[in-house]
Formats: structure tokens, C-alpha cells, sequence
């Protein structure tokens, strides 16, 4: 499970974010400060920060720069009221990865700490295990009680993304602007079309299901 430390002042806020990262799939620890977000990172390893900027006594681009001067490679996401250019550039000079705006939508927040985490290398070393599926990402490879299932690029994709947060349920909306291009025409519907390809594919597959959830989208279910 990934592990996420987010930093934030405002303790609603903080709750909220926590709240919801820990109900899809992440492990996420709250500090309300730099300092505190200090000793979170002394004592364990994250897989990526999301971080404030305006905060008491050290402010996020100071955690930001004392991070980076320890590791290149985490992700950080800034999420702050200030929208002014002058603090985005500052942000990313300093070497942070994304930036939004608040008020947040937290799932886009989900969405964009998902290509992070893939774009870093992270995601895409896993491995999927239930009972005898297995799905390997860094292999592309996915077998079926010991027999290769052929998947496309995107099937695999869109397999290993339901199985990483079982029992959770990814809107079409959500999986379109994850694994199409932002610029396509396809329709929402498209990402019906796959799932009964995928359907299709495991249909021998006796421990887990792919379950419609009529007006909203797909999720896995593990038997």
C-alpha cells in the first residue's frame, strides 16, 4: 500500500483529505505543520507529499526545498489558496511535481496522485496476487492459474487500476481521463466496451469479478 504524508494546517481539511485517500486504498498519515511532517519522514518512508504552502513558521516551499535536498525522486503536490504564477513558478522551481488551487476536488487529487505515482516508477513495479490471477507491472504480463491472458496496453491498465483498490468504484469519467488522452472524442461509453472485452478475457477467472455499479461506473470485487 502506497503511503502518502499530507501537510496541512487547516485540521477539517487535513481530516478530510486523510479521511478520503485512506478510503481508496492509500495509507495516508496528517501532520499540521512542517515540523511535524519532519519527524513523520525521519521515522517511516512516503511515497509522496501533498503539502500546503502557507503555514506557521515553515511554509511549503521551505519543506519543499529542505525534501528535495533529500530526495529527488518523492512527489510533491502543492495545494494552496494562492493561485498567483509567481508562486506556481517558485513551486516548481524548487522542484515540486503538480500544483492545484483550492478549494481541491478530491478526486482529481485522487487522479493526479495516481499518474504521479506511476510517472515516478512507483506504481508500475507492483504486483497483483489473488489467489491463482497474478498481474505483474513491470512485466506487462498477466496469467490465469499459471496461463498468459493476452490484454491490450489499456485492458491491462484498466485491470490492474480495479484490482489495486477492490471494492472501490472508478466512475467511467474517472477511468476515461486517467487512460485516454485529454483531447479524445471518444465517448464514456468506450470504457464500457473494454470492460466487457475484459469481462470476456476472465471469464474462466473464479476469484474476482468486474461489477457494474449501474449509473456510475465499474469496480472489482474479489470472491
Amino acid at each position: 500500500m502506497f503511503k502518502i504524508l499530507v501537510v496541512e494546517d487547516d485540521r477539517e481539511l487535513n481530516r478530510s483529505v486523510c479521511s478520503f485517500l485512506n478510503n481508496s486504498g492509500y495509507e495516508a498519515v496528517g501532520c499540521l505543520d512542517a515540523e511535524g511532517a519532519y519527524d513523520e519522514l525521519y521515522k517511516s518512508t512516503f511515497d509522496l507529499i501533498v503539502s500546503d504552502i502557507m503555514m506557521p513558521r515553515i511554509d511549503g516551499f521551505e519543506l519543499a526545498r529542505t525534501v528535495r535536498s533529500l530526495n529527488n525522486d518523492i512527489p510533491i503536490i502543492f495545494i494552496t489558496a494562492r493561485d498567483d504564477f509567481a508562486s506556481k513558478q517558485r513551486g516548481y522551481r524548487l522542484g515540486i511535481d503538480d500544483y492545484m488551487t483550492k478549494p481541491i476536488d478530491l478526486d482529481e487529487l485522487l487522479l493526479r496522485i495516481g499518474a504521479l505515482l506511476r510517472r515516478s516508477g512507483i506504481a508500475s513495479s507492483r504486483r497483483i496476487e489473488i489467489g491463482g490471477f497474478v498481474m505483474d507491472a513491470d512485466e506487462r504480463c498477466a496469467t490465469l492459474d499459471g496461463e498468459e491472458i493476452p490484454l491490450t496496453a489499456r485492458e491491462f491498465d484498466l485491470l490492474f487500476k480495479l484490482l489495486s483498490y477492490p471494492k472501490k468504484t472508478f466512475t467511467r469519467t474517472q477511468l476515461m481521463d486517467e487512460f485516454w488522452d485529454v483531447d479524445t472524442q471518444t465517448s464514456t461509453r468506450t470504457v464500457d466496451v473494454y470492460m466487457t472485452k475484459l469481462r470476456a478475457k476472465l471469464s474462466g477467472c473464479e476469484y474476482f469479478e468486474i461489477q457494474t455499479v449501474h449509473g456510475l461506473g465499474y469496480k472489482a470485487v474479489i470472491k
